[in-house]
């Protein structure tokens, strides 16, 4: 790509992140973005991106290609069973993310996207395929279902997700609008690491869907209920 254009792109990509972060991924203007970026035509973004959802790709493809350095030293130090170790490993990097404003950007966007991370129907995203992320993640799962049932496992790894996601992203509002933290970042990553720990390893409820409880009331044989 030829150094012109390679600016241009950076310049989108940054524009982009920065107006979906602020203003949403649903909201953002294109018109904004490419003004935003230097640029005077709205079709830089299709030309450089292909369409308005392929720069919001890129801006996540770079979030995810940042930490992965990171996730795949940590993945052979990690135990299949070692929830806490497991947690740590997902949580660290991500919330590295908040020392930088492209990071901050990226963490706000995320917070939006959680709901489709599809841990549930057990369809990670595309841009999640092949990365130690994903690994990451499967490790995760296997820990939460070695403790609990497949549907609590999974419905508790999404919740996770979407906790992370949100506080994150209002550490990183909060940063953009120069509100003072409570903690410090490593006082603030390891407090958030031992709350997601806790949340996960929480027992069971009594009374799930699949485990009955004790006094559930049945029909017997001739129509009435037995207990």
């Amino acid at each position: 790509m030829p150094k012109d254009a390679s600016a241009t792109r950076d310049a989108l990509l940054h524009a982009g992140a920065h107006l979906f972060a602020a203003h949403g991924i649903d909201a953002a203007r294109t018109r904004d973005i490419v003004t935003l970026a230097g640029q005077g035509n709205d079709s830089a973004v299709t030309y450089h991106f292909g369409s308005r959802a392929g720069l919001l790709d890129a801006v996540l493809h770079a979030g995810i290609t940042r930490m992965e350095p990171a996730r795949a030293a940590a993945l052979p130090r990690l135990h299949p069973r070692d929830l806490p170790a497991i947690t740590a490993a997902i949580v660290h990097p991500t919330a590295d993310e908040l020392r930088t404003e492209h990071g901050r950007d990226f963490l706000r966007i995320t917070a939006q996207l959680a709901g489709r991370a599809g841990i549930r129907d057990r369809h990670l995203p595309p841009l999640l395929r092949g990365t130690a992320l994903q690994r990451q993640l499967e490790l995760l799962q296997d820990a939460c279902r070695a403790t609990h049932p497949e549907p609590l496992a999974l419905e508790r790894v999404q919740h996770f997700i979407a906790f992370l996601t949100a506080a994150l992203a209002d550490r990183a509002t909060r940063t953009a609008q120069h509100q003072p933290p409570a903690l410090d970042h490593h006082a603030y990553t390891a407090d958030l690491t031992a709350m997601l720990t806790a949340a996960l390893q929480t027992p069971a409820p009594a009374h799930l869907p699949n485990h009955p409880p004790p006094h559930t009331v049945e029909p017997s044989p001739r129509g009435g209920a037995v207990r």
